[in-house]
C-alpha cells in the first residue's frame, strides 16, 4: 500500500486510526506509560494501514457532508474503542483483585510494590497474580486474538451508527461484566482464603486453650507459611482458571461487538 493510497481515503483512514488508536492506548499490556507514546501511535497506524483496504472496498462507511458531523463520527469511533479496551481491561483486572482479597489475611496489607505497567502501587499478591495473567496472556496468543479478534472483526461487525442504534443492550453487558469480575476474583482466590480462615480459627481456639502462649506473634509466620505452601499446590489449577477467564473475555469480547451491531440473540 503506498502512502499516496492512504493520502487518497485520508477520512476513511482517520476513522479507522481513531477506533485503532483509542483501543490501543486502553487495551491490557498496551496501556501502560511505560510504553512510548510514539510506539503505540506506530503500532495504531500500521494496524490503521492494514485494516484500511478492507474498510474502503466494503463500503461501511458514508462520509458525512459537513465537517462537524464527520468530527461526531470521529467520537462515536473512539467510543467503539472505549468499550472494546475497557472491557479487555475489567478481565485482566479480575487477577490483580484474587490477590488484593488475601494480601490482608496473610499479613501483606502494607506491602505495596509498584507496578511498572501501571505505574501505581499494588499489594504484593496483586501483583504476583497480574504477572502471572500477563504471562498467559502471552502464551495464549493474546495479542494476536486481541487485534484478529477485535479490532479486525469490529470493523467487519459494527459501525458507529449501529452502537447507538443498539446501545441500550451494551450497557447491560458491560455492567454484568464489572459484576462478574468480583465473582471470579473470588473464586480464583478462595482456596487461599478459605485455608487461611481456617488457620485464624484455629489460632482463636488455641488462645483460648493457652492464654499465656503468644500465638498473635506465631501467626503471622504461619498465615504466610501456610498461604504459599496453597499457592504453590493449586498453581497448576489457577493457571487453568487464568487460561480459561481468558478465553472467556475473548469470547465476552466478541459477545459485546455483537451487541453493538445489534446481532446478539
Amino acid at each position: 500500500m503506498t502512502l499516496d493510497y492512504i493520502v487518497a481515503e485520508a477520512q476513511i483512514f482517520l476513522l479507522v486510526f481513531a477506533r485503532v488508536l483509542v483501543f490501543v492506548e486502553i487495551a491490557p499490556l498496551l496501556n501502560s506509560s511505560a510504553i512510548p507514546q510514539i510506539g503505540k501511535i506506530g503500532l495504531s497506524f500500521f494496524i490503521a494501514t492494514a485494516v484500511l483496504p478492507w474498510v474502503v472496498s466494503s463500503g461501511v462507511y458514508t462520509i458525512p457532508d459537513t465537517g462537524l458531523q464527520f468530527a461526531f463520527l470521529m467520537i462515536g469511533e473512539a467510543l467503539i474503542g472505549v468499550i472494546m479496551g475497557f472491557f479487555m481491561v475489567i478481565i485482566m483486572a479480575v487477577f490483580q483483585l484474587a490477590g488484593q482479597f488475601f494480601s490482608t489475611q496473610m499479613g501483606f496489607a502494607s506491602s505495596q510494590v509498584y507496578d511498572p505497567l501501571a505505574q501505581i502501587q499494588i499489594p504484593l499478591m496483586g501483583q504476583f497474580l497480574n504477572l502471572t495473567a500477563m504471562l498467559i496472556f502471552l502464551t495464549v496468543s493474546g495479542f494476536q486474538k486481541l487485534f484478529l479478534g477485535g479490532i479486525y472483526q469490529s470493523f467487519k461487525a459494527v459501525t458507529v451508527t449501529q452502537v447507538m442504534e443498539n446501545r441500550d443492550s451494551v450497557i447491560p453487558m458491560l455492567l454484568s461484566s464489572m459484576s462478574g469480575l468480583f465473582g471470579q476474583a473470588l473464586i480464583i482466590a478462595l482456596p487461599v482464603m478459605g485455608v487461611l480462615l481456617l488457620m485464624q480459627i484455629t489460632m482463636g481456639l488455641l488462645a483460648k486453650a493457652a492464654p499465656q502462649m503468644n500465638l498473635l506473634m506465631l501467626s503471622f509466620p504461619l498465615n504466610i507459611f501456610m498461604a504459599f505452601m496453597v499457592l504453590v499446590a493449586v498453581m497448576p489449577m489457577m493457571v487453568q482458571s487464568f487460561e480459561y477467564i481468558i478465553d472467556n473475555g475473548f469470547t465476552g469480547l466478541n459477545d459485546i461487538i455483537r451487541a453493538m451491531a445489534g446481532r446478539l440473540n
